[in-house]
């Protein structure tokens, strides 16, 4: 969860650039670089570190503030570290970060982590503080992310595998597919086996449980798309308005505009989560063909008034969100002739 803090005044920024193995901390009060530090990414490291930060004078946990990028699970250490301390901590995406920050020039481990500390100075009156997800939902992730992996590995081995039916013999084609039959069944099994877990998790939670209910009570909007949606707005706690998410899937469209000169159509950002806006489109597709008054909306923005197809598809999934926000807001299931009290 982010919540907005506008009224802590904080006298030391901690930037650090989180890699696999090695952590780099630069300390800054204001504009001056106290120190820069590079650190082994582990639990004794990350603990010697912070009593080190202790022994400077007037630091304290509660006027400190400590910035890194999203690098999934590389940060986990740290942030269980510091989240136990109960420190101020601002997770940040990396292109936000690069972007609030203009034209950079050279990159190493050092300038990255002055960079975030620099970004936290910059933006010390509206910080945006991280809480992490409850463990019910890091749990979650966990499982969508595994099933995900399994999902890729199969899709790669089935494309080629229908592909070789229309470009090689077919004696050859039969043998490629034998060869792998046994391992497309194990994936296939295991798949089964994780959405079997997953239900289990999300079932035996009631918050979770009860928002998995209102958003698959929309048609076409599958547990799968249901539960990313759970996850990535952390309980609809980070992201809790429709134009947020809208924006964060890539779903929301953007003017690119200059004076009175329009530079190019309105136009969707690349940066998004492709495996949401992904999950979205499978959604609208169906939509389209099974839900009367979306499929109308469809029929009559391509064939009467001649929008292009990815541009109704676009709306489409833009609906779709509204409906899910709107289950969330009201706390009650989706009815299709909505009458407000």
């Amino acid at each position: 969860m982010e919540q907005l803090n506008d009224m802590k005044r904080y006298r030391f920024f901690i930037g650090v650039d989180v890699s696999k193995l090695t952590l780099d901390f630069a300390l800054m009060q204001d504009v001056n670089l106290l120190f820069h530090r590079k650190i082994d990414n582990d639990h004794e490291a990350i603990t010697s570190f912070i009593k080190d930060l202790k022994l400077i004078e007037g630091f304290k946990i509660s006027n400190a503030v400590f910035g890194m990028e999203q690098t999934g699970i590389y940060s986990n250490r740290l942030l269980n570290i510091l989240q136990k301390l109960k420190a101020d901590i601002v997770h940040e995406d990396s292109n936000h970060i690069k972007n609030s920050l203009g034209n950079l020039r050279g990159k190493n481990d050092k300038m990255d982590a002055i960079r975030i500390a620099s970004y936290l100075i910059k933006s010390r009156n509206h910080i945006r503080l991280w809480k992490g997800k409850r463990n019910v939902l890091q749990e979650l992730a966990s499982l969508a992310t595994l099933r995900n992996r399994l999902s890729v590995t199969m899709r790669t081995l089935k494309v080629p595998l229908k592909e070789d039916k229309l470009f090689i013999d077919s004696q050859r084609s039969y043998q490629n597919s034998q060869l792998c039959v046994n391992t497309i069944k194990a994936i296939e099994k295991d798949i089964q086996a994780l959405d079997t877990r997953i239900k289990e998790v999300w079932s035996s939670d009631e918050r979770v449980k009860h928002l998995m209910d209102l958003i698959i009570s929309i048609p076409c909007i599958g547990e799968m798309t249901a539960l990313q949606i759970i996850i990535t707005t952390n309980e609809f706690q980070t992201i809790s308005s429709p134009k947020q998410f809208a924006s964060y899937a890539g779903v929301a469209p953007f003017p690119y505009q200059s004076g009175t000169s329009l530079m190019g159509k309105t136009r969707v950002s690349h940066m998004a989560n492709k495996k949401v806006k992904k999950l979205l489109h499978t959604c609208a597709v169906l939509s389209i063909r099974f839900v009367p008054e979306i499929k109308d909306y469809y029929i009559r923005k391509t064939q009467a008034e001649g929008k292009h197809r990815m541009l109704v598809l676009n709306a489409i999934r833009s609906k779709l969100i509204l409906r899910v926000f709107a289950c969330i807001k009201r706390n009650q299931p989706y009815v299709k002739e909505y009458l407000p009290a």
